[in-house]
């Protein structure tokens, strides 16, 4: 009786690690945006410009699975109110909504990959396309919500090629579920 108890408790102490581990690994999924200042930036796909702009910020947005409408409401407004562009002091004191500036958002699953295990990036944490492009879309429209203009973007699953010139140089990294 006694070899059964001991594999019991240890079939539930490896139950009990293999959940704590998923709810370790749960936490780290996040919808990740990077975030570069740009005096300009823009998006050809088969050597065509799609989208660019001037002065503002180019977003590199990456989903996954796990991402709500609340991650969305909240990385949209940090990022359209982020404090990355300079004041009459030189101090960046000022948001691209305070200096009228634009911004081109691309989406990006390529920021989820792993490198944990061998030279080749895993992309298994990043959302597919039929998760991931609503959350995009909505994404662009809660944009362009706080900005009060339309949002130029590349396209969903395309191979693009994106140009900037990035100001500062200023690259800033958010997630979602790392909220600072």
């Amino acid at each position: 009786m006694l070899p059964l108890m001991r594999r019991k408790q240890r079939i539930n102490k490896s139950e009990r690690e293999t959940q704590k581990g998923l709810e370790s690994n749960k936490k780290r999924y996040f919808m990740r945006v990077v975030i570069q200042r740009v005096t300009h930036a823009s998006v050809d796909i088969d050597k065509q410009t799609v989208a660019s702009i001037n002065k503002g910020l180019l977003v590199l947005v990456g989903i996954e699975d796990s991402d709500t409408n609340e991650d969305i409401a909240w990385l949209s407004a940090k990022m359209v109110n982020l404090r990355v562009f300079d004041d009459e002091n030189g101090v960046m004191n000022l948001s691209v909504k305070d200096v009228g500036g634009e911004v081109l958002i691309v989406s990006q699953f390529t920021l989820h990959a792993s490198t944990k295990k061998g030279n080749r990036p895993s992309y298994i944490k990043a959302a597919r396309p039929e998760v991931a492009i609503p959350i995009y879309e909505t994404f662009i429209k809660q944009v362009e919500s706080l900005l009060g203009k339309r949002v130029p973007t590349g396209q969903f699953g395309a191979m693009m090629q994106v140009a900037l010139y990035n100001d500062g140089p200023v690259t800033i990294l958010i997630d979602t579920k790392n909220r600072e």
